[in-house]
């Protein structure tokens, strides 16, 4: 059997010295993609709503592919991921893409979200829900209609409130990338992200990324607004910057938050660093191809390229250093990297579908 990836000396020692002591036994990963080539469409069928830089780590992601990566990536940890679909694109085959994410749940035990189109309607969301594996939806604002431009996407727009009704009474997750070049500190994006806190309190919504706050300059006074609200978390995914999580941990404290990877994406080799609010995620020359073009990505070269380890270890080692920062205890360590996650699964899920 081919391996999946290498593992370095480089990683063995950032794995050993860093993170094997402070991650617990057992971890849930509350953000992870399954998908194949045979359901993504070959040609975009609209415009580009999306960085493209992720499309280069992995052609496919498949549970068992996550299963190993852990095995790899975390020798004498039992981890679990949650795990749902790659749909970026109008034409990918959504029905399809769902159905490996099924497979993949029902073969490994792995819980599971159904990745939603917002043009389904009510009725269309709950058919799909009712008697499968999934426990809630993730949903991303590339599957907007594709009239909308990509600067004016709002967060109703691909979660509409009909969708967010049969969560409701599902009492089901949101996977939630938010959208808007301001990400977090957008006041549009904040407004509505209160909205759905308040109008639809069972929903248990999942901010990924933070709200894709990758650098302080996303924050705004975001923070602020946010430490007023009781049911929302947040998942730290493909972020990297131990000043933002020491904030958000100051913000709604540590069991609010959830870790989750982004993986196949954070198998990636790199470092990020900030510079005036734009993130840039240092890589080894020739590695994923021609990054000239992409303001996110930048090649390094010699001893800086060598000692690059994965893009996963880099977060969960930002973490780290927030959580000494704020001076969490191991009870909040093990919140945060499982317990919480565990509850929000068990809990998910346990309301009822529409009677119509």
């Amino acid at each position: 059997m081919k391996t999946l990836f290498e593992v370095t000396d480089v990683d063995r020692r950032f794995y050993e010295e860093r993170l094997r002591g402070f991650l617990p036994e057992t971890v849930i990963d509350v953000h992870t993609h399954v998908w194949s080539q045979q359901v993504k469409a070959p040609v975009s069928s609209g415009p580009l709503r999306a960085v493209t830089w992720p499309a280069r780590v992995a052609r496919e992601s498949s549970a068992a592919d996550l299963a190993e990566t852990y095995r790899l990536m975390f020798p004498g940890k039992k981890v679990t991921p949650l795990i749902f679909g790659n749909v970026l694109d109008q034409a990918d085959d959504i029905e399809g893409g769902n159905g490996l994410v099924a497979e993949g749940a029902r073969e490994f035990g792995f819980p599971a979200l159904l990745f939603a189109k917002p043009q389904w309607t009510a009725q269309d969301l709950d058919r799909r829900l009712e008697g499968g594996p999934f426990l809630g939806i993730k949903v991303y604002l590339t599957l907007a209609d594709a009239y909308l431009p990509e600067k004016e996407i709002r967060i109703f727009d691909f979660l509409p409130p009909h969708q967010l009704d049969v969560m409701q009474r599902r009492r089901g997750i949101v996977m939630l990338h938010i959208p808007r070049d301001g990400r977090l500190r957008d006041p549009v994006n904040l407004t509505q992200m209160i909205e759905i806190e308040q109008r639809w309190p069972d929903v248990k919504v999942i901010i990924a990324h933070v709200g894709r706050a990758y650098c302080p300059e996303d924050i705004g006074t975001a923070f602020e607004t946010l430490k007023k609200t009781r049911n929302m978390v947040f998942d730290f995914s493909a972020n990297t910057n131990a000043d933002v999580f020491k904030r958000l941990i100051e913000a709604v404290g540590p069991r609010r938050i959830l870790f989750g990877s982004d993986l196949p994406i954070t198998r990636m080799r790199m470092r990020r660093v900030c510079e005036k609010g734009n993130y840039v995620n240092l890589v080894p020359r020739g590695l994923y191809g021609d990054v000239s073009e992409d303001r996110h990505m930048r090649e390094v070269t010699g001893a800086e390229a060598s000692g690059l380890s994965f893009f996963l270890y880099e977060e969960i080692d930002a973490f780290r250093q927030a959580a000494g920062a704020t001076s969490l205890s191991r009870a909040d360590i093990e919140d945060v990297f499982h317990n919480n996650a565990a509850r929000l699964i068990k809990s998910a899920g346990t309301g009822k579908g529409s009677k119509s």
